[in-house]
């Protein structure tokens, strides 16, 4: 992604919080700089399980690194289970970034990325603002109600 007066290349690793796949999470950490831990807001037992998530990115990384705490499924608001304001709070009491998506729907995908790019090292900017050098670029949120009818993902 373009960012400032730079190209930035994320790589990313989805582990999908599974179980099966945690002894291979210290290996995926080891080397990076940015961690999202990502939970659905219809599900409270997903957002109850992030702290132990991000306890893990710490116990590998420290403080060296970046983490993003994201409630995903923000098109099945009627579902809701976990509050903006409780993963604010969390997020806050962690002492990691917050952000509210729907990856089905792209809505805040590629904010998410933007202030996760922005966050990092040399880019001397603060979580909340933008950079005032940053080239700004206007994306359209797709409206929640154009949904696959076939539950297929939209990204």
């Amino acid at each position: 992604m373009y960012l400032e007066d730079r190209t930035v290349r994320l790589q990313l690793w989805d582990t999908a919080g599974q179980e099966r796949f945690r002894s291979l999470i210290p290996s995926y950490i080891r080397d990076s700089t940015v961690a999202v831990v990502v939970y659905d807001i219809t599900n409270a037992n997903s957002f109850h399980q992030t702290s132990k998530w991000i306890d893990d990115v710490r116990t590998e990384r420290g403080s060296d690194v970046i983490i993003m705490l994201v409630g995903n499924k923000t098109d099945l608001s009627d579902k809701r289970q976990v509050s903006t304001e409780e993963g604010e709070r969390k997020a806050k009491e962690l002492n990691v970034m917050f952000i509210e998506t729907s990856a089905k729907a792209g809505y805040n995908v590629k904010q998410l990325f933007r202030r996760v790019a922005a966050a990092l090292p040399g880019m001397d900017s603060t979580e909340n603002k933008p950079p005032e050098d940053m080239q700004e670029v206007v994306l359209k949120d797709t409206p929640s109600e154009l949904k696959d009818p076939d539950g297929g993902c939209a990204c």
